[in-house]
């Protein structure tokens, strides 16, 4: 199947990732933070940040379609899209099977393309997945102040599925600014360390929570939804196997 859409801007660094890989060519905008697959998008335009893109720019693009998530963007800059003409898809991701739907929906149902082999790969290897034992954990994804993933996110199912069990999944804020002594005090069993959106090393997050074991985790395999999926359960488990 052709796509039917010529001209493409992706403001999810996530779907960015997604179109380049099952239709190259289509890209003519993505957002500074798209950086995957790096041989598609060279020459592709930059039309600024996730949270602050340049909508004049965009709208020269003409593109047929501006791919976004109620997440990731922001309501005014999708609103003012709109009313320059330009047709917005909003995407909502909050767990691995909407996840899976919702790119179904970008690439088949709005872009007219055939369903990419990555995505049946994806949904087989999260199949497959045997979680480990179950460990108590908090997942900071910010520090200065420190935040953590709360309840309803995407990265905490994909860690529940891998035996992980967020602490703070019910709380009532989806990222939760907590003090380092309360998480310290938690009585969890790991702390998870992606390195995106705030970039921890092994020098820069496990000093704060001494004697507790630390997995460094990839940032674009715990919250990307694209190809990487396909490769995350087994990426994920490795690295939460290795926490020490």
């Amino acid at each position: 199947m052709r796509s039917s859409r010529k001209r493409v801007v992706s403001l999810v660094p996530s779907l960015t990732e997604a179109v380049a890989v099952s239709a190259p060519g289509l890209l003519v905008g993505v957002t500074d933070w798209c950086t995957h697959p790096a041989p598609e998008l060279a020459g592709v335009a930059r039309i600024g940040g996730t949270k602050n893109p340049d909508v004049r720019a965009i709208a020269a693009l003409r593109p047929d379609l501006v791919i976004a998530n109620e997440e990731e963007n922001r309501a005014p800059d999708l609103a003012q899209l709109r009313a320059a003409g330009v047709e917005v898809l909003v995407t909502e991701v909050r767990g691995l099977p909407q996840a899976l739907r919702e790119l179904d929906r970008v690439l088949v149902g709005a872009l007219g393309l055939a369903r990419p082999g990555w995505l049946a790969d994806a949904e087989s290897a999260w199949a497959r997945v045997e979680p480990d034992a179950e460990r108590r954990a908090f997942v900071p994804i910010w520090r200065r102040p420190w935040m953590v993933l709360g309840r309803d996110t995407f990265a905490g199912d994909l860690l529940a599925r891998l035996g992980v069990r967020n602490v703070y999944a019910g709380h009532a804020e989806r990222y939760p600014k907590v003090a380092v002594a309360e998480l310290t005090a938690a009585g969890c069993d790991l702390v998870v360390l992606p390195d995106e959106p705030y970039r921890f090393t092994a020098e820069d997050g496990p000093e704060a929570f001494p004697g507790l074991p630390a997995a460094l985790v990839s940032g674009r395999h715990l919250t990307w939804y694209g190809p990487s999926l396909a490769q995350a359960p087994a990426v994920l488990s490795r690295a939460l196997r290795g926490a020490g």
